[in-house]
């Protein structure tokens, strides 16, 4: 049965959420007030669009500040074949570059490293 759930992260950067889209080939479409899901009629702040999947991602505006990220994972809708459970795959490419830009910020040098796995590992050095 088709439902819309919470993506199990907050967040706090937008241009670093645009920037993990974009890692996994999706499109963070700013402004945009409805995603598409199973359920009609559900408003965002945001989505996120990916090319071949019917449904998108809503991102929502947090009381507190940050945002949430929803998503009807019905497999008809494609986005668990392209994000993996619990939306994986965007919720490390958020991490990587959420991490990335902060240590950029306070001076620091970061590469990259992805593993066999599809693990990546940040490499942070004094620069």
């Amino acid at each position: 049965m088709s439902h819309v759930a919470k993506i199990d992260i907050e967040i706090r950067d937008l241009d670093a959420l645009g920037a993990a889209c974009r890692r996994v080939e999706g499109e963070l479409l700013r402004e945009q007030t409805h995603y598409s899901s199973y359920q009609q009629g559900l408003t965002c702040d945001h989505a996120i669009r990916f090319a071949g999947c019917r449904y998108e991602v809503g991102v929502t505006r947090r009381a507190e500040g940050g945002y949430d990220l929803n998503w009807d994972d019905y497999a008809p809708g494609g986005l668990l074949a392209r994000l993996g459970p619990g939306a994986g795959k965007l919720v490390q490419a958020y991490g990587v570059e959420a991490a990335t830009r902060a240590a950029r910020r306070q001076g620091y040098a970061v590469t990259e490293t992805v593993q066999s796995d599809g693990a990546v590992l940040l490499h942070v050095r004094a620069s």
